[in-house]
């Protein structure tokens, strides 16, 4: 009896065909032959990862690999005797990692507590610290070509910013951990 059109292609292994191996082979040649070519590749974009933070009413953009770990605000124990953005040392797995205010760091007043604060992870030239921020904005991936070197920013924010990208959805300045990582003042914590 003929097959129609709408009934699929039966596979069908012949007596005397060695077991699984033939059964395989026959699949496969069934598949083969009903491939379709794939698709064309679009041009490969160069992209930039970073994950994004506000503080305050700004928004960032950090490198994705200056930053360790994202986690919410942990629960920590005062120091004496440190500057008002050093928030104390939180124990995290077993390892005290200091907590520090970003925003007050900056100068523009402490981050508040609420259920959108999170703390970044950084680990940079051997400083390891954990940096209070308003939110995490996830990931953004910008094109390369949207660099630009200029930045305009507030005094005490440029020595830590390293260009911008500039996107439909507004200007998103870099925040070089590497730069806060080694800046003197951040590694003075002593009141």
């Amino acid at each position: 009896m003929p097959r129609s059109a709408a009934e699929p292609e039966r596979s069908e292994v012949r007596a005397g065909d060695e077991g699984p191996w033939a059964l395989l082979r026959h699949l496969e040649r069934l598949g083969l032959g009903h491939r379709e070519p794939l698709p064309a590749q679009e041009a490969a974009r160069d992209v930039w990862s970073g994950v994004g933070f506000r503080i305050g009413g700004q928004h960032y953009v950090a490198a994705l690999g200056d930053v360790a770990e994202i986690m919410t605000w942990p629960a920590v124990s005062r120091v004496p005797h440190t500057r008002s953005w050093v928030r104390g040392l939180a124990n995290v797995r077993g390892n005290l990692l200091p907590i520090l205010d970003l925003s007050a760091f900056l100068g523009r007043g402490e981050v508040a507590p609420s259920r959108l604060v999170r703390v970044l992870v950084i680990e940079q030239q051997g400083v390891n610290a954990g940096l209070l921020v308003d939110e995490v904005l996830g990931m953004r991936q910008f094109d390369q070509a949207d660099w630009q070197e200029s930045v305009s920013a507030e005094a005490g924010i440029t020595p830590f910013l390293d260009g911008r990208f500039s996107t439909a959805e507004g200007e998103w300045p870099v925040f070089s951990m590497a730069a806060l990582a080694r800046h003197p003042r951040f590694l003075s914590v002593a009141d």
